[in-house]
C-alpha cells in the first residue's frame, strides 16, 4: 500500500512537471510567432523585443530567451529592446542574461549602466550573484562606465561584501584615480577598525606622489598621524617624504 502511494505521488508530480513544460513550449511557440511577424514586417529586433514586452510584460525570461535562441548575435539588439521596454525590469534583463552566458559578463554590465545608470548599484548586485570571486572586476566596470555613481556603488559594494573590501578599494581606486582620497575617507568610515590595512592598500594602489595626501585624508578621519604614516611606509612610500614634512611642522 505504502509502494502505491509513492508510486501515485510520483506519477502526480511527474504529471505536473509535464503541464509545466507543455505550457511553457507552447508559450515560447506564440512568442516566436509573434517575433516572426515583427521581423517579417521590417520593424528591428530593438523594437520587436520591446513590443512584445510591452504587450506581456510578465513573460520577460520567455520573450528574451526566445529571442536570443533565434538570434543570438544579436543580443545587445534584445537587451536594448527589453530594458527600453520597461526600465524597472533591467536587474531582470540581467539576471537572465547573465544565466545565457551569451556574452562575457563585463560587457552585460557594460551595457546595461550605459542603459540605465540609474540601477547602477542594483545591476552590480545581479552580476556580483553569480561572479562573487570577481567583484573587483565587476566594480571596475561599473565605475568605468557611469563614474558618477562612484560613491554609492562602492559604498554598498564594501557592505554587501565586506570580505573584500580591499580588492574594490583598490579596483575603485584603478578606475577613477581622480576620486581616490573622497573612496579612501569613506572605506576610512565604514571600516574604521581597518584603518591600517585601508591606507596601506590606498598607498600600493596610488602613484606614490599621493602617498602624503592620503595620510592627510586618514588623519582627518580621525588616524593618528604617526599611525597613518606607518600605515602608508607599509605600503611601500617613502620614509623621507614624511621626515621632510615633519621637519616643517617643527619649524612652523
Amino acid at each position: 500500500m505504502r509502494k502505491l502511494g509513492v508510486l501515485l505521488l510520483f506519477g502526480c508530480l511527474s504529471t505536473i512537471t509535464f503541464a509545466k513544460d507543455h505550457a511553457s513550449n507552447k508559450q515560447d511557440v506564440v512568442i516566436t510567432k509573434l517575433l516572426n511577424q515583427q521581423i517579417s514586417q521590417q520593424i528591428s529586433l530593438e523594437k520587436s523585443v520591446s513590443a512584445i514586452l510591452r504587450r506581456y510584460p510578465e513573460k520577460v525570461e520567455s520573450v528574451i530567451n526566445v529571442a536570443l535562441s533565434m538570434y543570438p548575435d544579436e543580443y545587445r539588439q534584445i537587451m536594448l529592446g527589453a530594458i527600453h521596454a520597461e526600465p524597472a525590469i533591467s536587474c531582470e534583463v540581467i539576471d537572465i542574461f547573465l544565466k545565457s552566458e551569451v556574452a562575457d559578463t563585463n560587457e552585460i554590465i557594460e551595457l546595461a549602466i550605459e542603459l540605465e545608470p540609474a540601477y547602477a548599484i542594483e545591476i552590480v548586485d545581479v552580476a556580483a550573484r553569480y561572479h562573487e570571486d570577481s567583484i573587483e572586476d565587476i566594480v571596475k566596470v561599473a565605475i568605468k562606465t557611469e563614474p558618477f555613481v562612484t560613491e554609492p556603488l562602492v559604498n554598498d559594494t564594501m557592505q554587501s561584501y565586506p570580505e573584500q573590501m580591499l580588492e574594490i578599494l583598490t579596483s575603485a581606486i584603478s578606475a577613477i584615480p581622480e576620486q581616490m582620497i573622497t573612496i579612501v575617507k569613506n572605506t576610512l568610515d565604514l571600516f574604521p577598525l581597518e584603518s591600517d590595512k585601508v591606507i596601506t592598500t590606498a598607498v600600493q594602489s596610488s602613484p606614490s606622489r599621493h602617498a602624503q595626501s592620503i595620510v592627510d585624508a586618514a588623519v582627518e578621519s580621525g588616524m593618528t598621524q604617526e599611525a597613518a604614516i606607518a600605515a602608508a611606509i607599509s605600503g611601500g612610500a617613502d620614509e623621507k617624504l614624511f621626515a621632510k614634512k615633519d621637519e616643517t611642522d617643527s619649524d612652523n
